[in-house]
């Protein structure tokens, strides 16, 4: 399947400097992003700092889908390196 995801790097609403969010670029299509990484924790654990941190606020003034990506990476486990949570949700103007 082909996926063709249009992306530019967005404002860090952190203070971490080895965090990036990455936005789509305003005029496709697709939903926006706000991804967040975890190194042996849990891609639940990045999910609910992308909540309680409410990093989705950089789409003040934003209407339409956002995506929610929460990855961990676990450094002890070969079988399975990495692990992923996606949560889709409808921004209407101004509210989450």
């Amino acid at each position: 399947r082909n996926s063709n995801i249009s992306v530019s790097a967005g404002r860090d609403v952190s203070a971490n400097p080895w965090c990036l969010r990455c936005l789509p670029l305003p005029h496709t299509d697709k939903p926006a992003l706000v991804v967040e990484l975890k190194y042996d924790k849990t891609a639940d654990t990045a999910i609910r700092q992308i909540k309680d941190r409410q990093y989705t606020q950089v789409f003040d003034g934003y209407r339409g889908e956002i995506l929610l990506v929460g990855i961990n990476y676990n450094s002890g486990d070969k079988d399975k390196p990495h692990s992923c949570v996606i949560e889709r949700i409808e921004k209407q103007q101004g509210i989450i």
